[in-house]
Formats: C-alpha cells, sequence, structure tokens
C-alpha cells in the first residue's frame, strides 16, 4: 500500500536518496567502532603499547565524528524529504477534492475530509521524518552487527537465533492487535472533529437556545471516547518496550554466562567478549529501532488507507472533450429522472420534460420537498441525471468540458457563502478581471450600492469570516452581484432574495429585466417574486404538475391557488 505513495517522492527524491546514504554511512561507521575498541583492549592493553592506543583512540575519534556530521545531514535532508511528500501529497488530495462533484462529497462528511487532510497526511508525513532514520539504520545496523559478531564468535552467535524469533513473535502479536484499534482512533477523531466544526458553525443558535452545557456534555463524551481508544492502543504500544528490554537483558545474560565460559576455557579473549557485547547492543538497539518502526507503520497505513480512499474515489462527473461553450442558453429537459443514492427506491425527480428558451425567465414554485432546488442543480451538473437527458443548446451538458459549462451557469444558492476577505475579493470571484464600472454596474442591479456607501472602507471593507459583518439580506445582494459579474448564459436564483425586503427584491427584479439575453431560472415561495415571468413551473413531488404563466396557473392550478392565498391572507394581515 505504502508504495503507491512513491509518486510523491518526486520532487524530493534527490533528498530522500541522500538521506538514505547518510544514514547508511552512519550505521556503518558506528559499527567499525567495536572492533577498534576489541583490538585496543586485546593488543594495546595487553602489550602495554600506548602508541597502538592512540593511534586506534583517534581512529575512533575519527569514526564517531564522520558519524556525527552524516547524522546532522540526514537530518537536514530527512526532514525536506518528509515536508516535501507531506506537502505534494496534501495537494494531491485537496485537488482529488476539488474534482468531487456532490456525489462524491455525499461519500465522505466535511470534518473527515478535514482529518484525513491534516491528521492522517501530517502522520505519514512525521514517518518520513522521524521514521526514515530506523527503517533504513536498524536492518542496516542488523545486518552488519550480525555479520561482525559471527566474525568475532559464531559460538556466541547462536544465541540471536533464539532471541530474534522470540523477539519477533512479540511483536507480531502487539502490532496485529494495535492495526484495528488506530483505525477506530482516527474515526473517533473524525466524529469529534465534527461535533467542534458543528458547534463552532452554529454558535449563535446554540447560545440562543441556551444550550452550550448540553453541547460541552457532547463533546465530553466523543472526548472521552477518544481518550479511552487512545489509550487502549498505546497501552497495547507500550507492550514494546518490556517485550524488547526482556529479550535483550536475556540475550546479554546469557552471552555473558557463554562468554565466561569461553574466556574460562582460553577460546576467546575479553576484548573480543567486550566487542562482541557492543555489536550485541548494536543489534538489539536495530531490532529496537525495527520494532518502532512497525508501530509508526501499522498507524501509518491505517492513516494511508484513508488518504487512499479520497485519492482513489471515482470521480463522476467527466467533462467531455469537445470544445463547446455556451453561445445561447435554450435548456432542455426530456424524461429526465434523478436520485442521490442509487440505492434509493424512489427518485427525487421523476420524468421531468421541461424546455426553457434561450433568454426566458422561468420561475419555479412548490412546497417543501418538491425538489426545486434539485431540479437546478443539474443544470451546471453538480449532479448528474439518473435517466433521461438534459440538453443546453442543443448539446447534452455531459459534452460540455466542465469548466467550461459552470463558467456559462451563475447560481445563487439558498444558502449564502462569503468568504474571509474584503467586498472587492468576493466580488471578484465573479470575475477576477472586473474593472471598477463592471462592479458598479453589478452592484447597482442587485442594489448592493445602497449599503455599499454606508461602509466604512466601501469596496475594500474587510468582511470577516464568511461575511459576519454584514446582515443576511445584504449577504444575498453581495452573491447576486457576485454571479452577475460572470456574464452567464444562465442565471439561476434559488431562493435568493428570502432575506430581502420587498421593495428591495422589486428593485432587483427591475434590474434583473435589463439582462435580455441571459435564461433566468428564479426559485421562490413569493409568488410575487415570478408573477411576470415568461413561464412558472409547478413541482409537486419531484414531478412537474403545470407549466404556464401567472394569470393561467391562478386560473385554474390548484397548487398555484392555494399558495397565492396563503400569501393573500398574510399580506393583508
Amino acid at each position: 500500500m505504502l508504495s503507491r505513495f512513491r509518486v510523491y517522492f518526486e520532487k524530493t527524491k534527490k533528498d530522500f536518496i541522500i538521506s538514505i546514504v547518510c544514514v547508511s554511512f552512519e550505521a556503518a561507521f558506528e559499527l567499525i567502532i567495536p572492533m577498534i575498541m576489541a583490538n585496543i583492549i586485546d593488543v594495546g592493553v595487553a602489550t602495554r603499547d600506548q602508541g597502538y592506543i592512540l593511534k586506534r583512540s583517534l581512529l575512533m575519534v575519527f569514526c564517531s565524528m564522520i558519524s556525527l556530521v552524516l547524522g546532522v545531514f540526514y537530518s537536514r535532508f530527512a526532514a525536506r524529504a518528509g515536508q516535501g511528500f507531506g506537502a505534494e501529497l496534501r495537494k494531491a488530495e485537496y485537488a482529488k477534492v476539488q474534482s468531487f462533484s456532490f456525489s462524491n462529497l455525499d461519500h465522505f462528511n466535511t470534518p473527515s475530509l478535514i482529518t484525513r487532510l491534516t491528521s492522517d497526511i501530517t502522520i505519514l508525513q512525521n514517518t518520513i521524518c522521524n521514521g526514515l532514520r530506523p527503517i533504513v539504520r536498524g536492518p542496516v545496523m542488523m545486518a552488519m552487527g550480525l555479520s561482525m559478531s559471527i566474525l568475532m564468535s559464531p559460538e556466541l552467535a547462536v544465541v540471536f537465533l533464539v532471541a530474534m524469533p522470540i523477539l519477533a513473535v512479540c511483536l507480531y502479536l502487539i502490532f496485529r492487535k494495535l492495526g484495528p484499534l488506530y483505525g477506530r482512533m482516527q474515526r473517533i477523531l473524525d466524529k469529534l472533529n465534527s461535533v467542534v466544526q458543528e458547534n463552532l458553525i452554529a454558535i449563535r443558535t446554540v447560545k440562543s437556545y441556551v444550550r452550550g452545557e448540553s453541547e460541552s456534555r457532547k463533546f465530553e463524551g466523543v472526548n472521552e471516547s477518544f481518550r479511552e481508544s487512545s489509550e487502549r492502543a498505546f497501552h497495547y504500544a507500550s507492550l514494546n518496550l518490556p517485550c524488547f528490554q526482556f529479550v535483550m537483558y536475556s540475550t546479554i545474560l546469557c552471552i555473558l554466562w557463554f562468554g565466561g565460559n569461553l574466556i574460562h576455557v582460553g577460546s576467546m579473549k575479553v576484548g573480543a567478549l567486550t566487542g562482541f557485547l557492543s555489536y550485541v547492543l548494536q543489534i538489539l538497539n536495530s531490532l529496537m529501532m525495527i520494532s518502532n518502526v512497525f508501530l509508526m507503520l501499522s498507524r501509518s497505513t491505517t492513516s494511508a488507507s484513508r488518504i487512499l480512499e479520497v485519492l482513489d474515489e471515482p470521480v463522476d462527473l467527466v467533462g467531455g472533450t469537445r470544445d463547446l461553450k455556451v453561445e445561447r442558453g435554450d435548456i432542455d429537459f426530456d424524461h429526465v429522472s434523478f436520485k442521490y443514492q442509487q440505492t434509493a427506491e424512489e427518485y427525487v425527480l421523476s420524468d421531468i420534460c421541461l424546455h426553457i428558451g434561450a433568454g426566458q425567465t422561468v420561475g419555479i414554485i412548490g412546497g417543501t420537498g418538491s425538489a426545486k432546488s434539485s431540479l437546478v442543480q443539474l443544470i451546471p451538473r453538480l449532479y448528474d441525471v439518473d435517466s433521461g437527458s438534459l440538453k443546453i443548446d442543443g448539446h447534452d451538458v455531459r459534452e460540455y468540458p466542465v469548466a467550461y459549462l459552470r463558467d456559462a451557469v451563475g447560481m445563487v444558492l439558498q444558502k449564502n457563502t462569503l468568504f474571509s476577505g474584503t467586498i472587492r475579493e468576493n466580488l471578484r470571484w465573479g470575475n477576477p478581471d472586473a474593472t471598477q464600472e463592471e462592479l458598479d454596474w453589478a452592484c447597482r442591479i442587485a442594489c448592493v450600492d445602497e449599503f455599499l456607501s454606508r461602509m466604512p472602507d466601501g469596496y475594500d471593507t474587510d468582511l470577516g469570516q464568511g461575511g459576519v459583518n454584514i446582515s443576511g439580506g445584504q449577504k444575498q445582494r453581495l452573491c447576486i452581484a457576485r454571479a452577475l459579474l460572470k456574464r452567464p448564459r444562465i442565471l439561476i436564483f434559488d431562493d435568493s432574495t428570502s432575506a430581502v425586503d420587498t421593495a428591495t427584491e422589486a428593485r432587483i427584479r427591475d434590474g434583473l429585466a435589463q439582462l435580455t439575453g441571459t435564461t433566468k431560472i428564479i426559485i421562490s415561495q413569493r409568488i410575487n417574486s415570478m408573477e411576470h415571468a415568461d413561464r412558472i413551473v409547478v413541482l409537486e413531488d419531484g414531478k412537474i404538475n403545470e407549466v404556464g404563466t401567472h394569470d393561467t396557473l391562478l386560473a385554474h392550478n390548484k397548487i398555484y391557488q392555494d399558495i397565492y392565498e396563503i400569501q393573500k391572507k398574510g399580506a393583508i394581515a
């Protein structure tokens, strides 16, 4: 699985290779030191040759200094490799999320995607930065240490044949238990992020209903679950050290026992035993490194699988390859049916047949849950139809490149979304190259100019996060102006003037009437918002009940009449 991530090392491959080379030579120079030390004891000390001792000591210092320098270089290059890997992987995952359709996003909740983009990638990144050294150093030291120890004393090296399988079995049992526990930890972390995000987004509602204590208890419950899950996982992870220490000290005792006997019979020297013990410690230390690597890999594998779930999610909206652009704005629904989940028993929209001519203004009205928003979301391919066909200018929407299609459709949704920054920056989402005259034009039609003059810095007024500094009606008007700056062929208003007073809405409607070359679709619960439309579509339970003008529908359509009477009584009251 981890080999799937090699492509994200392309930009830092050189740093990655250099760090591996550095740590390999660092281990090699460290492993020379016990051999030099054994010679000092067995030759220099035994013969009292001070010159020999001094030369060998200087050689030990030289090897140590080289090892130190290599370690410093390793740290630098490994950090660059790890951070570069994390940046590339984060960029790739974010780009994949940006390519998702709404149906793709329905497979992942927002907090889970945030966790995968942050926590899970950070875990992999730290595995590279902190794990590359033991991943390379452990096997190198173990292989070279075993080779050296076998050369020094094949008899004592047999002890490893018993010790290493025991340690391997213990580690296997620990890691087999840890994998599912780390997966549960990350899922609970998703839930924890969800609770925090939901609370912060709806903080005004929480405070207005005095639900702070209830939300705190909810957070404490999830937080406690995360604590318990983490403690359980780290409980098993902590068994790694006792197992290692048990094997290490048992091995040392056995070597001292058998080594002492070998010295007693004269088949081994004290210096050789001392050097052998140094290699034993190096080998056992390498095993400890390898066990820690497995702990990191156990958690990394869990995070890697979660990241791959996002990267492997098939994007169900693939644009056409033809160089097609929306020229007029004709829209044809031909027996269109749609449902959000393929497993759902009923369609949200059923057998929709509707023609909207270029430049027409069409209103869509219906009760709550009649699928008004679902209908218009099919036009810019936020979702795809399940059966039937949807055509714009005679071409199926699937034939258009997605960017061209959506660039030709301006949508003002029910939920108004503004971004951190100034009014000018938010408006230029519609057209990054908009001139001051174009900004003034869009703001005049959307009636933004009515409150813009009262802003402290005009267009350069900072809106704060999500536009917290302005009212709901002002947000809606800014979103309308932003959509107008696109100069779209098709303009969709999904109940986008609900927070605006009727007088302001009438002025916006008069301004929109000037856009003669634009197809306009208006979804609203207010009949007066669409009574002057060329045609009005009445939806009921995801089906078209009737299509007509305001007068014809008012004359004989029961649903339209009921809505009109209710609103008329409300206006009189």
